[in-house]
């Protein structure tokens, strides 16, 4: 090695995240015997000299956490950030939050600078794309990880997995949809290829096939401006559709607005299900119906996760799937006898 050795490089060396070097530096009693002897043993192989002072100049990060996001203008994800942030500070901890706007390479950016300001773990909901550069570098540092909401690399093992049950909840929308009369129903919104597409329409598509009835997925980006513009799409090219399941409730609510923009009555003419339940579903008229992935406590159980990780060694299990629930209200009621 050309270079002096960091606490990365005897981390690596030793196979143990770097939180571990630094508890056996500390003399730390939480570290086993056996692993105290592997790091020590990294230590002498690469030469690495614990720089006392400069490890209390570092104190000040040591109870750091980075919270990578993919899209904070979702007010989805807005809350999931909130909830994780709250329960990490009510631990003691700090919260290092980023946006990265869909954008792999802002990602790897911004995870980057995180690991180099000494963050104790990180938790990403990952933008997809070419995202090796950012998981590359976290496997380097050895820095404890959870991949959230979305899985962008299909090492769980390594950097195990979280999400609500995605597929019971479109099972359950799409049973109650059928159960309310509806006999055609389109799945609206979702990138076609992506992972947490695949899993959203999972429940509706067996649904369906259970029925002897056909699907229609209508790709796009859930946003509001997508859901508004479907109103008038599924009216003049599909008006056999008497039902639909949206991707998230963004897709949902734009997709309210424009049924009253071209005088199309929900819960009468088109029912509508969202996916999420984020606060604005029970505020607007007709109240969106839609699947509750309690993403607060979603958030709160994640922090907790990764702090008893950090805390006691706890490792996550590769994957962790969180129950979900339907919430009905007037959107997809049907036709009043």
């Amino acid at each position: 090695m050309d270079r002096r050795p960091t606490i990365i490089d005897v981390a690596s060396r030793a196979g143990v995240s770097k939180s571990t070097v630094s508890l056996v530096l500390q003399n730390s009693p939480l570290v086993r015997s056996e692993t105290r002897e592997d790091v020590r043993r990294a230590m002498a192989d690469l030469g690495y000299v614990y720089n006392r002072s400069a490890a209390q100049l570092r104190q000040a990060n040591t109870g750091l956490i980075g919270l990578v996001i993919n899209d904070l203008r979702n007010p989805f994800f807005t809350e999931f950030a909130t909830s994780v942030q709250m329960a990490l500070s009510a631990k003691g901890f700090a919260c290092v939050l980023a946006n990265t706007d869909e954008d792999p390479a802002l990602q790897a950016q911004v995870v980057g600078a995180m690991l180099e300001h000494g963050v104790a773990a990180l938790i990403l909901s990952p933008a997809y794309g070419a995202v090796e550069a950012t998981f590359d570098a976290i496997a380097r540092a050895n820095v404890p990880t959870m991949q959230v909401l979305r899985r962008a690399v299909p090492d769980v093992a390594r950097f195990p997995f979280s999400v609500p049950d995605y597929q019971t909840g479109s099972r359950l929308a799409t049973d109650h949809l059928l159960a309310t009369g509806a006999r055609r129903i389109a799945f609206l919104g979702g990138l076609q290829g992506r992972e947490v597409t695949e899993q959203r329409m999972s429940g509706y598509l067996a649904a369906l096939a259970g029925a002897g009835l056909p699907p229609l997925h209508l790709p796009g980006r859930p946003t509001r401006t997508f859901g508004r513009a479907a109103a008038a799409r599924l009216a003049a090219e599909h008006p056999e559709v008497d039902a639909v399941l949206c991707f998230n409730d963004l897709a949902g609510l734009g997709l309210l607005s424009g049924c009253a923009e071209i005088g199309r009555q929900v819960g009468r003419d088109l029912r509508i299900v969202g996916f999420d339940d984020i606060e604005e579903c029970a505020q607007v008229w007709p109240g969106l119906t839609s699947v509750r992935c309690d993403i607060a406590g979603f958030g709160r159980g994640v922090a907790e996760t990764v702090l008893g990780w950090l805390e006691t060694g706890t490792r996550p299990p590769p994957e962790t799937v969180t129950p979900v629930e339907l919430i009905l209200r007037a959107s997809s009621k049907g036709p009043t006898p």
